[in-house]
């Protein structure tokens, strides 16, 4: 049975607490709490330039705008960084066909990969962008945005390691320097679907990594979270806020302590299209998550251990942190949801995972 703390609506932290050390600790005392038993937050009065937020929300519909042989020319098939355009329904969850058209674009990073070196250090690379002439200005405002995010979420993480009561460097070495580091953002447009479409627009599943950053680009509903009895709970847009949430990663190295949360996208409903842009926080490729032990405060555990249980979902898991690197639980992560990029640039991984070869039908999960 799940504890009476259980959640009904996900909750509002308010990052200008931090800059007084009067409200501080109170902050810190609410990201623990939804550490814990939320798995999801609002994070208002951030640090990320309203500014430059609004300027990349009117491009949004003008990337999507682009004629379509452009945004085929920058495909993800072309990239073995599984970064570039994908075509609607062109990604799978758990089998089954999401449907969003979207751009993968991540921060900038040369490749480290060289002959001799796992297939997973691949995986990280160059993006792919469209043609400068035809949307001036937004390969600038989206490189600032990442930027911006990246710096957030970096202290973010400082602030994740001191409220589990591991001191603000207790998961510092879960990140490489920063030439070794990339961090991936999508940018996805919901569109209406056709009569009789199952209202799919992300199917249920977890983040891989330690947080998520999603900036909800229009005022659609359609994001909702799973709590501890499984119910779903709506996660509206906040204007000025990102809902941040926590990946299967840190919900494995804390020993389950921190929650991940499943979650989905609802189809939007009216006559107007849903944007997003989701920023997905990385961990070292090469750290092997099973090798890392934490030690926690007893009275830190003790919450955990009052949380109650957390119900079972059918969303996707990341059971492969048990064995594998980071990397290679990403990259077979991507190999699922796009394996039309993985028969093309991993074909050995393509046909472990799908022996039968893959028919659009049915599931690698």
């Amino acid at each position: 049975m799940a504890a009476s703390n259980d959640f009904s609506s996900v909750p509002v932290l308010d990052y200008s607490l931090l800059s007084s050390p009067d409200t501080r600790t109170k902050f810190i005392e609410q990201l623990r709490h939804t550490l814990i038993n939320v798995g999801f937050l609002y994070l208002s009065n951030h640090t990320v330039s309203n500014e430059v937020i609004s300027s990349l929300v009117e491009y949004i519909p003008k990337l999507f705008a682009l004629p379509q042989e452009e945004k085929e020319k920058i495909k993800m098939a072309n990239s073995e960084h599984f970064l570039g355009y994908s075509k609607l329904g062109a990604e799978l969850t758990k089998g089954a066909v999401d449907y969003r058209e979207q751009f993968d674009i991540a921060t900038p990073h040369a490749s480290r990969w060289k002959v001799g070196d796992p297939d997973y250090y691949r995986l990280w690379g160059p993006s792919q962008w469209p043609d400068e002439n035809l949307i001036p200005g937004f390969r600038q405002t989206f490189e600032t945005y990442l930027e911006q995010v990246q710096e957030l979420s970096y202290d973010f993480s400082s602030l994740i390691s001191e409220a589990l009561g591991l001191g603000p460097d207790g998961l510092a070495k879960f990140y490489d320097e920063d030439r070794l580091m990339q961090h991936r953002a999508k940018i996805v447009k919901y569109p209406i679907p056709p009569p009789g479409a199952n209202d799919q627009g992300v199917g249920p599943h977890y983040d891989a990594g330690f947080s998520t950053f999603l900036l909800q680009a229009s005022d659609h509903r359609g994001l909702q979270v799973q709590n501890l009895a499984g119910e779903w709970i709506d996660a509206p847009p906040i204007p000025g806020t990102f809902v941040i949430n926590f990946g299967k990663a840190l919900e494995f190295v804390t020993g389950g302590l921190a929650r991940a949360t499943s979650h989905r996208v609802l189809s939007p409903k009216g006559d107007t299209p849903r944007y997003s842009v989701p920023f997905f926080q990385n961990i070292s490729l090469t750290i092997k998550l099973a090798d890392e032990v934490l030690e926690f405060p007893p009275e830190i555990l003790k919450l955990r251990d009052t949380r109650g249980t957390v119900a079972n979902t059918d969303s996707v898991n990341f059971s492969e942190f048990h064995s594998e690197p980071s990397g290679k639980v990403n990259l077979i992560g991507r190999v699922k949801s796009h394996p039309d990029v993985a028969e093309r640039h991993y074909p050995e991984l393509f046909k472990a995972i799908f022996p039968n070869g893959f028919s659009g039908k049915g599931s690698a999960y």
